[in-house]
């Protein structure tokens, strides 16, 4: 016994997209630091320092490594605000392949950018800022 395979044939639109995709640099370019980077000891840090997500009870929380890409996004390509970044987020296709975000999924509301940033701040005793 075996399973049915699947075909997939490419539509014109993916056609499309494959040949948009292969001139977009800043798709190359997030996709370069994507595949150079370490993003599993990123994720280990903030795991261990970031409290959310891990109740069971109310709405789910978005990774903290997806709000730091996010973040970078920001920080790279120097958009100067949280609403501007969300709405790039949901406009273009590098930013949502780079994020891992399908086509359907919206990006998260400008005051998550805030409030993960905020929380990333650790302050010590003295008032210090720690990071």
């Amino acid at each position: 016994m075996g399973f049915k395979s699947k075909h997939k044939y490419l539509t014109f639109s993916d056609l499309e997209k494959v040949s948009r995709d292969q001139k977009n640099k800043s798709l190359e370019t997030l996709m370069n630091l994507e595949n150079t980077i370490a993003w599993e000891k990123i994720e280990a840090i903030l795991m261990r320092d970031y409290p959310v997500g891990n109740k069971k009870e109310g709405n789910k929380a978005y990774p903290p490594l997806f709000l730091f890409k996010c973040l970078l996004i920001q920080k790279w390509f120097r958009i100067k605000s949280d609403p501007e970044l969300e709405n790039l987020i949901n406009d273009r296709r590098s930013f949502r392949k780079f994020l891992g975000l399908s086509e359907v999924d919206a990006s998260p509301d400008h005051s998550t950018f805030s409030k993960f940033r905020k929380r990333l701040t650790i302050v010590d005793p003295k008032n210090e800022t720690v990071c």
